[in-house]
């Protein structure tokens, strides 16, 4: 007779009372399957943490950055409005009350973000462009997804800190932790660095150059070229991100042709955008012809840089006559002590490119120089009759190479830091003050 513990087939059972173990007579239990999506579950939040982990200093260094300087911004921009008024000529520039909709509380408070070239992007968001070729000069992408006064603030805020968040990992890789951080500050600093919380193009172009660029020097040529493509319908100097994509192909990748093939993915955000525009019974060179309507136009390859120097020169001597009659610099209209005032301060900031646009050339990969220089060809070569460089200083907020560049100079001596981002952020009060009080900026 076989024992309790064996089966009639010799096989020993399990004991009974042993976890998991079933009762004579009883069904075993049915194992569960396992789930197919689990183990995905479980990889993509894997990949999640990792990313986060990785990202984490680097968007605390932007968001400490982004929230000193933005109290910084919203004290100096409301107090100016609250103390000393709105310009009188304010109504004339936002005629539907675009960026005043709310009460005065409110008004008050967005004062330091919603300014002059915030009515157009408001515009074009509320009623696309409306068969009006001046519209064109402003590109879809920031417009589409602001959709309003407050999605666009917050599309600014959030894109800042990516912006900044992308700068110090791209910093990290060329210069290490060091300069990156002094670069994130710079930027925050900079004069003009209150653009990047105004309802503006400036924050969104910022983290999307500087993400495409951050994705080609890690070899991920598909997400740099995606970047570049909606770079690319943000604004006109989007096209330009083919310059850095392509030297950095060369000379940091394996060079291979699918990854250069990537890249004519580029241009595609402008070609929608003029075949949009085609579509919607508006001319499809609308985005170039736009230009002469705001009085830009072809003057040769940096030949602005010279109208420039003129306009500075006149303006120098009209302030140093300590008269406004004869007018130095004719060709502007307006109070010629203003005009003269502006022409110098873009004048220096063109000047003040050149040492950073060298050290940036003997520093850093030779993409980043050139990508500047084809950056700055674009306002150089195509000034502005009444104020040549206008803009300038605006434009130069995004050429990120130049602050990666300053960034490592600041760090060689122990108070250059402190002492060049204090200056930044005192001039930056200055012109929030001017921005939100309806006096014209950069």
């Amino acid at each position: 007779m076989a024992d309790d513990g064996a089966t009639a087939g010799g096989e020993a059972a399990p004991p009974r009372g042993v976890a998991g173990a079933p009762a004579r007579g009883e069904a075993a239990p049915r194992r569960a399957a396992p789930r197919r999506g689990a183990p995905r579950r479980a990889d993509l939040a894997g990949r999640a943490r990792a990313t986060w982990a990785a990202w984490r200093p680097s968007v605390v260094v932007a968001a400490q950055a982004l929230l000193v300087t933005r109290a910084v911004v919203w004290l100096c921009g409301m107090g100016a409005v609250h103390w000393a008024g709105l310009s009188s000529r304010a109504s004339d520039f936002d005629p539907g009350g675009l960026t005043h909709p709310y009460g005065d509380f409110l008004n008050l408070v967005l004062a330091p973000a919603a300014r002059w070239d915030t009515t157009w992007f408001l515009s074009i968001a509320h009623d696309g462009y409306a068969g009006d070729t001046s519209r064109a000069a402003f590109f879809p992408l920031y417009p589409l997804l602001a959709q309003g006064i407050v999605g666009g603030l917050v599309l600014s805020l959030v894109c800042a800190l990516l912006g900044l968040a992308a700068l110090h990992r791209l910093g990290t890789i060329e210069l290490g932790d060091a300069p990156a951080r002094a670069a994130v500050w710079l930027v925050a600093c900079f004069p003009m660095a209150f653009f990047l919380s105004a309802v503006y193009s400036e924050s969104l172009f910022l983290a999307l150059s500087v993400g495409a660029v951050l994705a080609a020097r890690t070899d991920r040529w598909a997400v740099a070229a995606l970047l570049g493509a909606l770079a690319s319908a943000t604004r006109s100097a989007g096209v330009l991100l083919l310059v850095p994509l392509a030297l950095l192909w060369w000379t940091h990748s394996e060079r291979r042709r699918r990854d250069l093939a990537w890249l004519a993915l580029v241009p595609v955000g402008l070609a929608a955008f003029c075949a949009a525009l085609a579509l919607d019974g508006l001319d499809g060179l609308a985005p170039f012809h736009a230009q002469d309507i705001w009085f830009r136009h072809f003057a040769g390859p940096f030949v602005g840089a010279w109208d420039g120097a003129v306009a500075a020169w006149d303006g120098a001597r009209q302030l140093l006559s300590g008269s406004r009659d004869p007018v130095y610099f004719a060709v502007a209209g307006g109070d010629p002590y203003v005009n003269a005032s502006h022409n110098l301060q873009l004048f220096a900031a063109l000047i003040a490119a050149i040492p950073a646009l060298i050290g940036t050339l003997r520093r850093l990969p030779l993409a980043y120089a050139a990508y500047t220089v084809a950056a700055l060809a674009l306002p150089l070569s195509y000034p502005v009759t009444p104020q040549p460089l206008m803009s300038l200083p605006r434009f130069e907020l995004v050429l990120f190479p130049l602050f990666l560049w300053l960034g490592w100079w600041t760090t060689r001596a122990r108070r250059r830091l402190p002492v060049v981002a204090g200056a930044f952020l005192a001039l930056q009060g200055l012109a929030v003050a001017e921005f939100a009080t309806w006096h014209w900026v950069a």
